[in-house]
């Protein structure tokens, strides 16, 4: 088996991913507004010679039938800041860890998007990642932009536009070895080695230069999550790391074969997509305790707190539901992928709403929920990537920093003892950490090398 690929999910908030574990007694995230919390999560990741840290972000927020729930406030799951500010001190703070930052494709340009993007890479020594999301919580984060909320299917066909224009700028704007930084000859930039943009696609354009020189990556690594039909389209044709829900290991096998299989028809090889599932750790040496952390996930959250992060991320209210009836069917233009996660399949029926609400009380968003000694952990662990066939896991915390220190002091020593993951960091970028030495920039077979200086394809060719 391959060395794992180990990301720390991370969201700016009092909350993780489910329940109200910002209520444990042993919990600091409540301290979230500070920085000194975040560099020194930070700095203790990058010495646990973790991949990255991702950063997920959502400009919405929960609401039911319109209206902001009060367990939403009281629960802290409206409070959220903006891990862009974040990501810059993180930079500053560590020297060879990655740093993932969520960015979406509806409620900023482009150009600025890659500007900002470009700056990062470069004050990160080419450390960044984007991941790529078309709007969580569209409903309410639209309303707050002032727009009028884009269907599921044209907010991907939004996202190829966009991503095309972002290559253009990345990859095309600038030739290698245009910057010369020549004071005797004093000429900075050779001028016949620097583009103009000239970009036209169906919802954006582009006519100019791009101000910020070639980055250590040129592109940053380029992240998505998302199962729905067309996200798993759009995953093929663009993404190079894509973050699945831990779900059963039948259905993340399925999900991985076809969003590989994809890739392939694309013209890409199969292994240029690294592929992860979200697992939250729960471990102890004394069994006992392992299973008490377990069974805490349950004591801090509520069926009333399950429905409102349902509907976070679904825009569906599942108290306004016959407890018995199924999701078969729905659509939603909030969200699709976590309906599409409780419909039938081959290895089981649809889950009833009943059956949701339970699963939402406990795990929320979670993916895997892995719990025993650190020994049966990692048997665990390993055993899902056998039967799936992804390259690693994203770490979903409970409690911080209780939960980060049994992962490094306890898990981590296993697996390196199993040849399973790094003593030190040897690469310099991320994109090299993910798929090599050397590979700084985008495979050859990487759709973005198209839009390189000289080859680059000025009118957009999302579908």
């Amino acid at each position: 088996m391959k060395p794992l690929i180990l990301g720390l999910f991370q969201t700016v908030t009092p909350n993780g991913t489910s329940g109200n574990s910002w209520r444990h007694p042993d919990n600091t995230t409540v301290n979230y507004r500070s920085l000194t919390y975040w560099t020194s999560l930070a700095q203790r990741a990058e010495a646990a010679k973790l991949d990255f840290i991702f950063l997920a972000d959502s400009f919405g927020y929960p609401s039911l039938n319109g209206v902001v729930p009060q367990a939403a406030i009281e629960d802290a799951d409206l409070s959220r800041s903006d891990p862009l500010v974040l990501v810059s001190a993180l930079a500053a703070a560590t020297e060879r860890i990655g740093l993932v930052l969520t960015s979406a494709t509806t409620y900023d340009l482009p150009y600025s998007n890659a500007r900002r993007f470009a700056t990062l890479d470069h004050f990160s020594n080419g450390r960044v990642g984007w991941n790529i999301v078309t709007g969580s919580s569209a409903d309410t984060a639209s309303a707050l932009f002032g727009l009028d909320l884009t269907k599921h299917s044209d907010r991907y066909a939004v996202a190829d536009d966009y991503v095309d224009l972002s290559l253009t700028l990345w990859e095309g704007a600038w030739q290698d070895g245009a910057v010369k930084a020549d004071k005797e000859a004093r000429v900075y930039a050779d001028a016949s080695m620097v583009h103009p943009v000239e970009y036209v696609g169906p919802y954006f354009s582009c006519h100019g230069m791009f101000t910020v020189e070639p980055t250590p990556q040129r592109t940053p690594v380029l992240f998505q999550a998302g199962t729905s039909e067309r996200g798993k389209e759009f995953a093929a044709r663009n993404a190079e790391c894509v973050f699945l829900q831990g779900t059963t290991a039948p259905a993340v096998a399925a999900n991985v074969k076809d969003i590989r299989d994809r890739a392939e028809a694309a013209g890409r090889d199969r292994d240029s997509i690294k592929i992860l599932v979200g697992v939250t750790l729960l471990t102890d040496p004394d069994p006992d305790q392992a299973r008490l952390k377990a069974a805490e996930l349950a004591e801090y959250s509520s069926d009333v707190a399950g429905a409102v992060r349902f509907a976070f991320n679904t825009g569906i209210n599942l108290l306004d539901l016959d407890p018995d009836s199924t999701l078969e069917g729905m659509t939603s233009e909030v969200g699709q992928s976590n309906i599409d996660r409780y419909q039938a399949t081959q290895d089981h029926p649809a889950a009833t709403v009943r059956e949701i609400l339970a699963e939402f009380r406990t795990r929320g968003l979670r993916g895997l929920i892995l719990a025993g000694t650190p020994d049966e952990v990692v048997e665990q662990m390993t055993d899902y990537v056998a039967e799936t066939g992804i390259d690693g896991f994203m770490i979903e915390s409970h409690l911080s920093p209780g939960t980060h220190d049994d992962i490094f002091e306890h898990l981590l020593p296993r697996l390196r003892e199993r040849g399973l993951f790094r003593e030190e960091y040897e690469e310099e970028t991320l994109r090299e950490r993910l798929f090599g030495l050397g590979q700084r920039h985008l495979r050859d077979d990487h759709r973005g090398a198209s839009f390189r200086a000289g080859q680059k394809t000025p009118v957009s060719t999302a579908p």
